[in-house]
């Protein structure tokens, strides 16, 4: 959901665990979510207002329900902590045209009365339980679809599959402590900041045409997962988080601030995103149609434009 929004120019929110019911082969399944993209925070709010709530098929559903998302997402957010990193403490590499507009996405938030500091949880752990915990998942869910029909499926769902069915007992087990060890410093950081602000994407989008990026500020990728570390550290440490539109590279293309807070502040995350989101507006900033001659043009003009000039000045 985070990094097609970021991508777009919308809003995407991953849920906190249970907050959308998933009904599937495995119940206990926590690693993937169900969740909304739209044009704005109140449209988010407006699909988890019908889509949020206890279902008795799924039995991490959270029992709280939907009406919470009906309420006025107006928030003051002075005297709000935020921690703010360029690269999750890892040393992730972050094209730098991203680092710029966000950094200037934590000046709103300056603006706005919130304390932004920089910081980094201790996400050492978040890697392993990303990576053991989808392989288990998809050998589960697609090891059987995919020998049936090996040559249509992609080599990277492949090689998901077979690192999940080569997982060991040891595997498993380090995997789970893993998990609660990150647990652990995540409720750490919450001891002192409210929200974590990070990249969504680590950087701008590229031509539909490349499978994935394989580099970035030229550090080479080991597999398909690495363009895409700036989210799934934060999917692994199980707490929900937004994509919200922060402004634009000089060619026009969109970029995104990424959110959290801990587990079961969906709403609380939405008012934040929506505080932020009523100071820019950029989500309302409509793409120029870009040609192959066309990008630097429309760059000058979201530059130039009223609603995002103060933010390129």
């Amino acid at each position: 959901m985070r990094i097609p929004a970021s991508f777009c120019n919308v809003v995407g929110l991953r849920p906190s665990r249970g907050r959308v019911p998933m009904v599937g082969r495995n119940s206990w399944a926590w690693l993937g979510r169900t969740g909304p993209m739209a044009r704005d925070v109140s449209d988010i709010a407006l699909a988890m207002s019908v889509l949020a709530g206890p279902d008795s098929r799924a039995p991490l559903s959270l029992t709280e329900g939907r009406e919470q998302f009906t309420q006025p997402l107006e928030r003051d957010i002075r005297g709000l902590r935020i921690g703010w990193s360029r690269d999750f403490g890892l040393g992730i590499p972050v094209a730098p045209e991203i680092i710029a507009v966000l950094e200037r996405a934590m000046a709103v938030f300056e603006d706005l009365g919130a304390i932004v500091e920089e910081v980094e949880p201790d996400l050492s752990d978040a890697d392993e339980v990303f990576s053991t915990t989808r392989a288990f998942d998809f050998s589960m869910l697609l090891s059987d679809f995919v020998k049936e029909h090996r040559d249509f499926v992609k080599p990277e769902l492949q090689w998901n599959v077979e690192l999940g069915a080569a997982l060991t007992a040891a595997d498993i087990t380090s995997a789970a402590l893993a998990r609660t060890r990150l647990e652990r410093s995540m409720a750490v950081f919450h001891e002192q900041f409210d929200v974590f602000a990070s990249p969504v994407a680590q950087l701008l989008p590229f031509d539909a045409t490349q499978r994935f990026p394989t580099e970035i500020n030229g550090v080479q990728f080991d597999n398909y997962l690495g363009w895409l570390r700036s989210v799934t550290l934060m999917s692994a440490a199980d707490v929900p988080a937004i994509s919200l539109p922060a402004g634009f590279s000089a060619s026009g293309l969109p970029i995104g601030l990424q959110l959290t807070m801990p587990h079961g502040k969906d709403f609380d995350l939405l008012q934040v995103a929506f505080a932020f989101e009523q100071s820019t507006h950029f989500a309302r900033t409509k793409p120029a149609v870009l040609t192959s001659n066309s990008a630097a043009e429309a760059g000058r003009r979201f530059q130039e434009s009223t609603t995002v000039r103060g933010f390129f000045d």
